[in-house]
């Protein structure tokens, strides 16, 4: 099972570059970013998980910006969103960002995404909160077709474009990976639809450890003829990474603070040994 490591880069914490570099010397698989292009003043969505939205959504960098700085200084690991808001993002602009992103850093990435829970951030952008998720999937379903046509066109209910002609194209074939975040069991449910794997947090509000309801996921994976991998969002302990490991789970992801180097680097360290206890 690997480990990814996962920070809202702002201009108090770590730099990407710092912390790609520290976690790929331990041997960590991936370093994620998550994405909120602003957080509005009003607030017409609770927070999923629970009490005050923490300062670091506020701050937090563009995800590609960060982690192309942190594939810039690392060789081998790989460098992800976690997530972007497809729904809040003009898909061709996407993935050509994606698409960039996979060829400079010789397909390393990887497209973690979400669509989102902030109402008012997303009418900023124009969206419909009711409709975001059929948004999402016929983002996804656009991109994947840019992704992989030399004269990519699409025609949906929501998004419609006729041939073009983009490049360039990813290096990963026939794209990055899709990572579906999203709780059980619609964000589960999407990720069968239509992505590569389901990337859902440890726990919420309707249940306390995901991996309980991995047994139900796999069965609609089966049902719908498909084998779809499963990170987790979250751990606290060995104890825990050995029983995702033992679950069939092929990745955990540790959200670290948006600190510094002197509060961050031990925290790695011990998750560094615990990784090699449960690889």
């Amino acid at each position: 099972m690997k480990l990814g490591v996962a920070m809202f880069f702002t201009d108090y914490s770590m730099t990407p570059q710092e912390l790609a570099t520290a976690a790929e010397e331990r041997g960590f698989d991936s370093v994620w970013s998550p994405e909120h292009s602003h957080i509005p003043l009003s607030r017409k969505s609770a927070f999923p998980s629970g009490g005050e939205l923490p300062k670091k959504y506020y701050d937090a960098m563009d995800p590609f910006v960060a982690l192309m700085a942190a594939a810039a200084v690392t060789r081998t690991i790989k460098v992800g969103t976690g997530v972007c808001l497809v729904a809040q993002r003009d898909p061709i602009q996407t993935a050509k960002l994606v698409a960039s992103i996979d060829q400079l850093s010789n397909g390393r990435f990887l497209f973690g995404i979400g669509n989102g829970w902030n109402r008012d951030e997303m009418e900023n952008h124009g969206t419909k909160f009711e409709t975001r998720h059929k948004l999402a999937r016929e983002r996804v379903e656009a991109m994947k077709v840019i992704w992989s046509k030399s004269k990519p066109e699409y025609h949906g209910e929501l998004v419609n474009f006729d041939p073009m002609m983009t490049w360039p194209k990813p290096v990963q074939k026939p794209h990055p990976p899709i990572w579906v975040g999203g709780a059980f069991p619609y964000g589960a449910r999407r990720a069968i639809r239509y992505g590569d794997g389901w990337m859902p947090h440890r726990a919420r509000p309707h249940y306390a450890n995901v991996r309980d309801l991995l047994p139900e996921f796999r069965k609609l994976a089966q049902e719908a003829d498909r084998d779809v991998p499963v990170t987790i969002w979250g751990a606290k302990d060995g104890d825990m990474l050995k029983a995702d490991r033992d679950a069939g789970v092929v990745r955990v992801i540790i959200s670290l603070e948006s600190a510094k180097s002197d509060a961050i680097l031990p925290e790695l360290d011990k998750w560094a040994a615990l990784a090699k206890q449960v690889a």
